[in-house]
C-alpha cells in the first residue's frame, strides 16, 4: 500500500506481524460505530430483484428528512463515498485544488490522479473535511468558497447541527454523507452525493443505472428514518468518547476527533500501537507523525479488554 493513502483496518498486516485469529483481534483502528444499527428483517425481493425506482426514491426521501436537504439540491446515492471521491474532480476543468490538511487521504489522491495540483490553500477548487479526520476539526461557510468546493461530512453525523447541508443547493457545491460510520455498517457500502440537479445528473450518469443494491436501499432507508435510534446512539458515543480520553489521560494528550475516534499526542505512536497489538488490539498510526495515535470505541464487551491493556 502506498504510505500516503493509508487507512484504518488492515488487520492482515497486523496479524502477519502479531499474530492471532482475526476474532482475536479488537479492531480501533477505524471511526467506524462499534454498535450497528440493527439489520432490519429484508424481503426476498430486495435479494432477488434489480433495485427498482420506487426504494431508490424511499432512500433519497429518507435522506432528504434526515439530513434537512434544501428543496434546491438533489441527492444521489452510491455504493459507498470511495465511489464518488475519484468522479468529482472531473466536475470542473483541472487546475489548483486546496486541501486543507492533514486529512483524509483519498482526495488528494482522485484529484492528483485525474491531472489537479493540490495545494494548501487557493485555486479552483476547494476539499474540506467536515468534520475533518483525523483531529475533528470543523469549518465554517466561508471555508467553501471555490468554484468547485466539496464538502466531506461522513463523520458529521455525530454533530448534526455542525452540518454545512444548506450550501448544498449552492453551484458548485457537492456535500458527502458517509453511512457505514455513524449506523456502524460500513460493509453495506452506501454513501450519498448532495447538490444541486445538473451535478447530480452528471455523477448520476457515471455510476450507472443501479448503483445500490437493493439490501443496502432497504436497511439505508429503514435506519435513515430511525431518528430515536440516532438520539440514542449520539448520547452513548458522547459518553464513551468522555470514557476513552480518561483512559488515555495518563499515557498522552487528547488533540481532537469526534465522538467516533479520538487523536492523542504521546512520545512514541508507534511503540504505543505495539504495546496494544500485543494484547490484540489495534490502534492507527500516522506516515507524517511519529506522536499521533488514534483510536475507535470499542464495543461494550471490548472496554475490559482495552482498559487491561492501558493499565
Amino acid at each position: 500500500m502506498n504510505p500516503d493513502r493509508d487507512h484504518g483496518g488492515g488487520l492482515d498486516a497486523a496479524r502477519a506481524r502479531f499474530g492471532g485469529g482475526a476474532e482475536a483481534w479488537l479492531d480501533l483502528s477505524t471511526g467506524i460505530n462499534p454498535e450497528p444499527y440493527p439489520i432490519p428483517h429484508l424481503s426476498a425481493r430486495a435479494w432477488a430483484t434489480l433495485p427498482d425506482r420506487n426504494a431508490q426514491a424511499a432512500l433519497r426521501a429518507a435522506a432528504r428528512q434526515a439530513w434537512s436537504v434544501p428543496d434546491g439540491a438533489e441527492i444521489l446515492a452510491a455504493p459507498g463515498v470511495s465511489a464518488l471521491i475519484p468522479r468529482l474532480p472531473y466536475l470542473a476543468p483541472r487546475g489548483r485544488v486546496a486541501i486543507p490538511g492533514p486529512t483524509y487521504n483519498e482526495h488528494e489522491a482522485a484529484f492528483r490522479m485525474a491531472g489537479w495540483t493540490v495545494t494548501a490553500a487557493g485555486g479552483e477548487a476547494i476539499v474540506i473535511v467536515h468534520p475533518n479526520n483525523p483531529d475533528g476539526r470543523l469549518h465554517s461557510e466561508t471555508d467553501a468558497d471555490a468554484p468547485l468546493a466539496i464538502i466531506d461530512e461522513s463523520f458529521c453525523d455525530v454533530t448534526p447541527d455542525s452540518s454545512l447541508i444548506r450550501l448544498a443547493e449552492r453551484p458548485g457545491t457537492v456535500v458527502l454523507k458517509s453511512f457505514g460510520k455513524f449506523w456502524g455498517l460500513a460493509g453495506l457500502r452506501l454513501g450519498f452525493a448532495i447538490a444541486r440537479p445538473e451535478t447530480i445528473a452528471r455523477l448520476a450518469e457515471a455510476l450507472g443505472p443501479w448503483p445500490v443494491a437493493g439490501p443496502a436501499l432497504a436497511i439505508g432507508t429503514a435506519a435513515l428514518g430511525d431518528a430515536e435510534w440516532a438520539d440514542r446512539t449520539r448520547a452513548r458515543l458522547a459518553a464513551d468518547a468522555a470514557r476513552l480520553d480518561a483512559l488515555m489521560a495518563p499515557h498522552g494528550t487528547c488533540l481532537g476527533g469526534t465522538t467516533l475516534f479520538r487523536l492523542y499526542a504521546l512520545p512514541d505512536a508507534s511503540a504505543f500501537q505495539s504495546r496494544l497489538a500485543h494484547h490484540r488490539i489495534w490502534s492507527r498510526t500516522f506516515p507524517y507523525s511519529d506522536t499521533r495515535l488514534r483510536l475507535g470505541l470499542p464495543p461494550a464487551e471490548g472496554w475490559p479488554r482495552l482498559e487491561a491493556a492501558l493499565a
